[in-house]
């Protein structure tokens, strides 16, 4: 077990840091001759953000990116963006995490410039704040979570804050529901948790009742998004196999509902943490999956779905499943990885005393209390977990159009620094993720894959090496008959490229070969520390993600990236 994950205080609870910096700074940041050992936090920091960009080496002055003094975070956002689209296949790829609690949630504890700054440290580019739906949340915490977040979005400039909130999704599960940024983007919300929460409105129980609830929910957002409320709002399952409560028939009705309001699930859940063996650590499932059916699970699900698998959602991680058997519809349903960061494994901080979380809608800020917390299962966003998403620029918009369209994959402990795909023709530039390629019937169709390697260590001090990467193709086949379908039968392994290595970059071509039906592409890597035949066989899957092991599962030594799909679509 590596020890490398832990925080000390002075980082956790330095909230003086400030973003904005002079001309002669900003000189000094893009000198690349001035080593970052040499700059201030505040240029560090800036320059990190130039590099995630791939501005720096490109000719950049500090002139022609610091702009007018006090300029708006959102006019010098849209430089940042539109100098990476080139270098970056088109898109910006932007790191982020949409599953964060704070003081704000009845389990929670941290503020929110407390997550942000360790997200911004942590290189990520965006997140959205989802405390709990509750009475209390609804009632007052929706409210008073938004000033915490617009004064850290004016705090960190370079790391994008969303308000949402994890929705109890009447009859089922948790979800994600967030809103872009402006004027109504309490009362929206708030007005959602108070109408469609199903602990709200007291509408947790399997019904076909509280199932309609959550597509009127859906339908509200819409709705919003339609009458210009506000400009966008998503959805996303989290946890979905957690408790068995997401049956396939919820999932498709999500979905086919408000196809461009719910658009995923959390393909990995966050609690990674808690699979570390006591004492060092919680000694739980990875993701804390540690529960078993209940009376409003959907019963058709096996005892292994209530357990991860290299981290992964079961849902996720078994080829030929049930992710699958969305996308052998041709459904758009796409993964994400997430902290779910509620306490953070090894922190030593402690909820604010004199709290009355009930009356305040919120617990008092934390005080550092001095012994760090082996229980507490969570990590800091970014730390560990990182959803990329291909966005046009950087601004709020781009990044949900993003996630809309599916330009999305995912990695564990910074297995991977870099992902490009592209399905094409010897004619074509082709499409990437999340993408659909249309053909002539006949047509020869390669995938192209460019990997950057980890090329630096993780926050574990490791540099993750890429063991293996997996190709998983599948018919498309139409639409299922049986809405609680949960496996496709023509999905597997189609093809596995060796890696072995942790630093450059590395090239692989597969060849679909003469496209005559329509099918999708996904891909899958590992560190190769783990493995197992999957669950539906080895002709499907020979070696993917083994069954974590309760209790004894650590999350460092057992690394995988996900990609979502691409389809090929022959014409007549």
């Amino acid at each position: 077990m590596s020890h490398g994950h832990t925080h000390g205080h002075d980082h956790a609870h330095d909230h003086t840091h400030d973003h904005s910096l002079d001309q002669g700074d900003m000189a000094q940041v893009v000198d690349m001759s001035i080593p970052d050992k040499e700059l201030s936090p505040a240029q560090v920091s800036r320059r990190g953000m130039f590099r995630r960009a791939g501005l720096l080496g490109a000719g950049i002055t500090a002139a022609g990116v610091l702009g007018t003094q006090g300029q708006a975070a959102a006019d010098s956002a849209k430089s940042y963006g539109r100098s990476n689209c080139e270098p970056k296949d088109g898109y910006l790829w932007l790191a982020g995490d949409h599953h964060i609690h704070t003081q704000h949630s009845s389990d929670g504890m941290y503020r929110v410039i407390d997550h942000v700054q360790h997200a911004n440290a942590y290189g990520l580019d965006w997140m959205v704040i989802t405390d709990h739906g509750s009475i209390a949340h609804a009632k007052i915490g929706v409210d008073k979570v938004n000033p915490d977040i617009l004064a850290a979005r004016k705090v960190i400039k370079d790391t994008l804050v969303f308000q949402g909130l994890e929705w109890n999704i009447p009859g089922a599960e948790h979800g994600t529901v967030f809103v872009a940024p402006g004027r109504n983007e309490v009362a929206t919300l708030k007005e959602f948790e108070n109408s469609f929460d199903g602990s709200v409105k007291n509408a947790t129980s399997s019904t076909p009742q509280n199932e309609a609830l959550a597509i009127a929910g859906l339908n509200f957002l819409a709705d919003a998004v339609k009458r210009r409320r506000v400009d966008d709002a998503l959805f996303l399952a989290n946890h979905p196999a957690r408790k068995g409560l997401d049956s396939p028939h919820e999932i498709r009705g999500w979905r086919d509902a408000q196809p461009t309001i719910a658009v995923g699930m959390e393909g990995a859940p966050g609690h990674q943490a808690a699979g570390i063996p006591k004492p060092q650590g919680p000694g739980s499932g990875r993701g804390f999956y540690d529960s078993s059916p209940s009376a409003d699970s959907w019963p058709g699900y096996p005892l292994e779905s209530y357990k991860t698998f290299g981290g992964f959602d079961w849902m996720t991680s078994t080829v030929g499943g049930l992710w699958d058997s969305l996308l052998a519809e041709g459904k758009t349903w796409w993964i994400t990885a997430n902290s779910d960061s509620h306490t953070v494994y090894q922190d030593a901080s402690v909820r604010g005393p004199g709290s009355d979380f009930e009356a305040n809608g919120r617990y008092n800020d934390p005080v550092y209390g001095g012994t760090p917390v082996p229980t507490q299962g969570d990590f800091w966003p970014g730390y560990y977990s990182r959803t990329h998403v291909g966005a046009a620029n950087f601004g709020y918009g781009a990044i949900m159009d993003a996630m809309r369209a599916g330009r999305i994959w995912v990695d564990h402990g910074g297995l991977i620094s870099g992902l490009i795909v592209r399905a094409r023709t010897s004619d074509t530039r082709g499409v990437t993720l999340g993408g659909t390629l249309h053909v002539r019937k006949g047509s020869k169709v390669e995938i192209s894959i460019e990997i950057t390697l980890a090329n630096r260590p993780n926050w574990a001090n490791e540099i993750p090496t890429l063991a293996r990467v997996d190709v998983i193709q599948g018919d498309v086949t139409g639409p299922a008959s049986n809405k609680d379908t949960f496996t496709t039968p023509k999905t597997k392994v189609v093809k596995s490229y060796e890696v072995n290595k942790n630093t450059g970059t590395v090239r692989f071509t597969y060849q679909v070969g003469a496209v005559d039906r329509p099918i999708y592409v996904r891909l899958r890597g590992t560190d190769g520390n783990r493995s197992a035949q999957g669950l539906l066989g080895a002709s499907v899957d020979p070696h993917g993600p083994a069954i974590d092991v309760f209790g004894d599962a650590d999350p460092w030594h057992d690394l995988w990236f996900y990609s979502n799909p691409i389809w090929i679509l022959p014409r007549r």
